[in-house]
């Protein structure tokens, strides 16, 4: 089958990162943010973790940005509602010093604008456990703009995280494409390689490279930014 769609990753793929170390970072801005509206640091963060769990779970009954608040307000009650303002205010203003604690590869741009050259589709399949409003952030950090992707998954817009395969499958009706038609780019073996078992054509990208549970990677090509266009070359 044709490649018509080349599906992203973001953290890790096309933003470079350490993956734990922007998470400590990322919660340390929040608990320094929120702890002065009344939020203790260690509870905050448990809670964060809480409805990064719902999100993870949910069944596709509402969107992720639905369960995470619902997980939210188990803990915190109502006051949640009233407080949202602060947690968007959040994202606009502090998490933006995240920026300083990743890396940058010019090359990410450069093989997305490849690609759109080709007329070959690109989607952002980033984990949607962010608002939109933090991954617009982060593409914006990778050299890329959102309207450089046909769609980029959030937890407004999606149902299921990563590696749920009706995550994937939501992603590709959104756009209208089949997974053979497409070759998903991202540096998660658990998360990003699961589509390799139901057709989907895969790149791991190693640079930032994950694989917590010691998977064996040996039949997924793999490699750096150079390694991919090559990759691409062949099969588009």
């Amino acid at each position: 089958m044709a490649i018509t769609t080349v599906l992203f990753d973001l953290d890790g793929t096309l933003l470079p990162m350490d993956n734990d170390y922007f998470t400590q970072v990322y919660f340390k801005l929040l608990a320094g943010k929120m702890a002065q509206y009344g939020y203790q640091p260690d509870q905050l963060i448990k809670a964060v973790w809480q409805g990064t769990k719902a999100m993870v779970l949910n069944d596709g009954s509402k969107t992720n940005c639905e369960a995470f608040w619902d997980s939210f307000r188990q803990i915190y009650g109502d006051r949640v509602d009233n407080d949202l303002p602060l947690f968007e205010e959040f994202y606009r203003k502090e998490f933006q010093q995240g920026q300083k604690h990743c890396g940058f590869n010019p090359k990410a741009a450069q093989i997305v604008k490849y690609l759109k050259d080709r007329n070959i589709e690109v989607a952002l399949a980033t984990n949607p456990i962010f608002p939109s409003i933090a991954t617009e952030s982060r593409i914006s950090w990778a050299g890329l703009d959102k309207n450089d992707f046909s769609i980029f998954t959030t937890y407004e817009n999606s149902h299921y995280c990563k590696p749920n395969i009706m995550y994937y499958k939501e992603v590709c009706d959104r756009i209208n494409v089949d997974f053979s038609n497409c070759v998903m780019v991202g540096n998660d073996v658990s998360e990003d390689m699961v589509v390799a078992n139901y057709g989907m054509k895969v790149f791991l990208l190693t640079e930032c490279l994950l694989n917590k549970k010691e998977l064996d990677t040996s039949s997924y090509p793999q490699g750096n930014f150079d390694d991919l266009k090559v990759y691409l070359d062949s099969i588009i």
